[in-house]
């Protein structure tokens, strides 16, 4: 890594909004110049998890790489505004370094130290807001695991968290066993929702992400199944015509394959 003269980045930040606008114009890319924010929606989570994998796998160059797909998507952004006549990336900016240095009085103002408080104190004042809970601003957006997970840690911010584990352990099973008594749907819903709700608890606990946790697991999954598929196919058999019980004998062999 090289280090960057004053000055060098801005100059390079505008380059790229300059690329941007021309891939736009009507001398640029017909792609380009089709999409909207609407149309952008699933290639923006689709970069974010990209960065995500990149961070799990711990390479550095896809992660650069990555997050200048991310990057791109902010100024794609900006510039489809920009051509709407309600903002663009200057302003992008501008409200982004006001908010940092208004939500960290701690490091621009006089205030001693972060609080949590103070911070969701800002937060509700920019929105005109009163605070509503303790809980702060809750993001309802989020994936259903992050939400859970954000939700839990705010509630810890104030001091509203176990003190223990083994407590974490207990409830975890607690609620596993309201799910294995549930008598129907609703029942079960409700209480299957606990027990993730509980595991999320456990992953802040272990400090593991429960989203990166199940992705992990899930291509975990699929790799031993594609193992298992190529087994199945060096046999000569045809996995669709296997039973369950000569199936979970292919599955324990992948299982091996792997492991050694």
């Amino acid at each position: 890594m090289r280090e960057y003269r004053k000055g060098e980045v801005g100059e390079l930040f505008e380059q790229l909004v300059e690329v941007m606008a021309r891939l736009r114009s009507s001398q640029g890319c017909e792609w380009d110049r089709a999409q909207t924010h609407e149309s952008l929606k699933p290639y923006l989570i689709e970069e974010a998890y990209e960065v995500l994998n990149a961070i799990d796998v711990g390479d550095d160059d896809e992660l650069k790489e990555e997050l200048g797909d991310v990057l791109l998507q902010v100024i794609f952004h900006a510039q489809i505004a920009a051509e709407r006549g309600v903002f663009n990336i200057r302003d992008v900016i501008e409200v982004l370094t006001e908010k940092l240095i208004r939500r960290h009085p701690h490091v621009f103002g006089d205030a001693q130290g972060y609080s949590y408080a103070r911070w969701e104190e800002i937060k509700a004042k920019e929105k005109g807001q009163k605070r509503r809970t303790s809980i702060g601003d809750v993001n309802h957006a989020l994936p259903g695991l992050s939400l859970a997970r954000r939700v839990q840690e705010n509630a810890a911010g104030v001091g509203f968290d176990w003190t223990r584990i083994e407590d974490v352990w207990s409830k975890v099973h607690e609620e596993i066993e309201e799910l294995k008594s549930t008598k129907n749907y609703e029942e079960a819903e409700e209480e299957l929702g606990d027990l993730i709700f509980a595991i999320v608890n456990l992953s802040r606990f272990l400090n593991i992400d429960p989203e990166a946790a199940v992705r992990k697991a899930t291509e975990k999954f699929i790799q031993r199944f594609e193992r298992m598929e190529r087994l199945i196919e060096m046999d000569g058999k045809n996995l669709e015509d296997l039973p369950l019980e000569l199936l979970d004998r292919y599955w324990e062999l992948a299982k091996e394959r792997n492991e050694k």
